[in-house]
């Protein structure tokens, strides 16, 4: 997860710029529900951040770097999680196939899961999403891409909110993780920060 940590001068500024983006658009105070079930007080929607040109921008340099480090041929995830983060890949001029897994096949059509160009055995794919709590749709999304025989080189998240996710991301990846940003570059400060609840 400390992957970023070695970028260049030009890749720490976009982590820089899309951190504000985040932290200005997409991180909402407030109780909500997650889609794990939890409750917590405070909720990041990427999309409110990435889906805007700058964090656009930012989010596409530094995938486009990582997809490559890892020589990735094809990037995607669960539907919707994914689909702005693998656009950003191409836009960032990642060599890649994008793709989105539906969370169940379609059963007219095509019947595909995963749409996009089709998966051939030597792809090397990068599986990416906007926010990781726990890492649920990201699980099902390695889960759909061990089922259809492909290979996985990585995982990505926009965000991870260190409840846990990126290593059972890691374990079922049988690959590595990285987070381009955490909460505690969002929210240090928030009240359920490990080392102000622990005392």
């Amino acid at each position: 997860m400390d992957a970023l940590a070695e970028c260049s001068s030009e890749g720490a500024t976009a982590r820089e710029r899309l951190i504000e983006e985040l932290r200005e658009h997409a991180l909402v105070l407030g109780e909500v529900t997650l889609t794990s079930g939890a409750t917590a007080q405070y909720y990041v929607d990427a999309k409110r951040a990435i889906l805007r040109p700058p964090g656009f921008a930012a989010l596409a340099s530094l995938l486009a770097a990582q997809v490559f480090d890892w020589q990735g041929t094809a990037v995607g995830g669960l539907t919707m999680g994914a689909d702005a983060v693998a656009c950003a890949a191409l836009a960032g001029g990642a060599r890649v196939k994008a793709f989105f897994i539906r969370k169940e096949a379609k059963h007219h059509g095509l019947q595909r899961r995963i749409e996009g160009p089709p998966l051939t055995p030597e792809d090397r794919c990068v599986v990416v999403e906007d926010v990781v709590t726990t890492g649920g749709s990201t699980l099902t999304a390695i889960e759909a891409l061990h089922e259809a025989g492909q290979q996985i080189c990585g995982v990505i998240s926009v965000l991870d909110r260190l409840a846990g996710g990126g290593v059972t991301i890691e374990r079922e990846a049988g690959a590595p993780y990285v987070a381009l940003t955490t909460i505690d570059d969002l929210y240090p400060d928030r009240p359920d920060r490990p080392d102000r609840t622990s005392g």
